[in-house]
């Protein structure tokens, strides 16, 4: 291991990777993936029946490995960097081997996409044909343009109804920031936190274990994960082993809940665009740029560490401006 370098207790290399992502705090969906890849890339070199580890495998071997994902498995360039991410992550941080050739390892370009964005009326038809819960969380995100795990990990303490504001923890990127609470939905967040309170009396009555809490914090206070203000906004109405630590605790809403109301109201509404509720946070940006707000605080709201990756929505505002004439309307004119 290279000097500094938190040293692996487990013996097994796909424990000592997810070790190692831990103590790195990196999110349970990365976890995930990279174990994923670093299996798929051992298992696919030992298909002749000889297992090999990494350590003796190199560059040629991660080449060969990435090339058959682009030429077989045909995987989008998204996919591609997810995949070598993973190698890296695992020759770099679990076998500390920092050899010239990982970086000469290239990534496939990325295509920036334009994205798919909902017109103010489409908006409020997909809100229509949510029900009453779902709406409440599809507004929210569309409102503050949140990510979809961003609003579901909201704690009580992160609402902010003096201040009209709500502060995002741990975003991507592990950063915090701060957005706007929309003043139309205060007495709804209000029910909910209502609601929440009721489900957290409940669990207190039954003394039941308190939510998860992040970097051990549950370690130095333990009592933390019980208390009131680190309660989950949106709270699951069943309870969960937590996949890291095995406790039964009560976690917040299922993604996939909103994810398939949204599926299906687009449909319900005859919207016919490519539609996630990822979407929503797209639509927020662009409806903010039309209506005149400076891009640097559209940047800071969406929580963009360059404006570049922002200025994709101005591309949205040309497509849907459409203020350039066709050659053939002057034609028609002129005849």
């Amino acid at each position: 291991m290279k000097p500094g370098t938190h040293v692996l207790r487990s013996p097994r290399l796909l424990d000592q990777v997810r070790e190692r992502i831990r103590y790195l705090h990196y999110s349970l969906s990365t976890e995930n993936a990279y174990l994923h890849w670093v299996r798929f890339f051992i298992r696919w070199h030992g298909r002749g029946g000889v297992m090999r580890h990494p350590r003796d495998m190199g560059a040629a071997e991660v080449e060969a490995f990435l090339t058959m994902l682009a030429t077989e498995r045909h995987v989008s360039a998204s996919t591609h960097n997810q995949a070598l991410s993973a190698i890296l992550f695992l020759y770099r941080e679990v076998l500390g081997v920092d050899l010239p050739w990982l970086e000469g390892v290239s990534r496939p370009a990325q295509k920036r996409r334009i994205p798919s964005v909902l017109t103010r009326d489409e908006v409020a038809a997909l809100f229509q044909f949510l029900d009453a819960d779902m709406r409440l969380l599809a507004q929210l995100l569309y409102g503050t343009g949140m990510r979809l795990m961003e609003g579901l990990r909201l704690r009580i303490k992160d609402v902010d109804f003096d201040r009209q504001v709500i502060i995002v923890r741990e975003a991507k990127g592990n950063k915090d920031r701060v957005v706007m609470l929309p003043r139309t939905l205060a007495p709804t967040l209000r029910a909910q936190l209502l609601n929440a309170r009721s489900v957290w009396e409940q669990d207190r009555q039954a003394q039941r274990g308190g939510v998860q809490t992040p970097h051990a914090l549950e370690q130095k206070y333990p009592q933390v994960g019980r208390t009131w203000g680190w309660f989950w906004l949106f709270p699951s109405p069943t309870f969960s082993v937590d996949p890291r630590s095995g406790v039964e605790r009560r976690h917040h809403l299922f993604e996939e809940r909103l994810q398939r109301a949204v599926k299906k109201a687009v449909a319900q509404a005859g919207i016919c665009k490519p539609v996630s509720v990822h979407t929503l946070r797209h639509s927020f940006a662009t409806h903010l740029l039309q209506s005149g707000t400076d891009i640097r605080t559209v940047q800071e709201l969406l929580g963009h560490s360059d404006v570049s990756t922002t200025m994709i929505y101005t591309h949205v505002l040309k497509v849907a401006a459409g203020g350039t004439a066709s050659p053939l309307d002057s034609m028609a004119h002129g005849s």
